[in-house]
């Protein structure tokens, strides 16, 4: 094994959301779970004795939760389509999650990203006694789309090629 082995901390995969035409930090979430969500295929052939399985698709979701902050766009986006209960394509957005690990170049400003279009599904709010909180589902309608963010000087823009 070459190379020393270091942890990678969860900092070090950033989400960016689409507002208007410029993607930005997802800041003030308290969770961000992703799940492959799996499709699978599975069966017994006669002339073996155990199964077989196949993945045959996904179905990529990414839970969850934030504090709401006056003043952060994407926060004011997901609480309108959470209160408006906003519908179909009035409910789907983009994200990039930047994989900080990955640099591309010499810059230190471009990283290994994907992007791919979600619906936001609401879940619930209020739940939390200390902060105003939203929870929900971002669901995948799309594919991913595997590029290069260019981060700007504070990382909390990008721009995706």
């Amino acid at each position: 094994m070459s190379g020393e082995q270091t942890l990678v901390t969860r900092n070090k995969k950033v989400a960016f959301y689409k507002v208007g035409d410029k993607f930005l930090r997802m800041t003030g979430f308290t969770a961000m779970t992703k799940s492959a969500n799996p499709k699978e295929y599975a069966r017994q052939y006669v002339d073996e004795t155990g199964e077989i399985t196949d993945v045959t698709g996904y179905s990529p979701s990414i839970e969850y939760t934030f504090d709401q902050y006056v003043n952060n766009e994407v926060h004011k986006d997901i609480v309108e389509i959470t209160e408006d209960e906003k519908l179909g394509s009035d409910a789907v957005r983009e994200i990039v999650i930047v994989d900080l690990t990955a640099p591309v170049g010499e810059t230190g400003n471009e990283f290994e990203a994907r992007k791919r279009l979600v619906a936001v599904v609401p879940g619930s709010d209020g739940d939390n006694a200390d902060t105003y909180s939203y929870s929900g589902t971002l669901k995948s309608k799309s594919d991913s789309i595997k590029g290069v963010a260019t981060l700007d000087a504070d990382k909390m823009s990008l721009t995706f090629k």
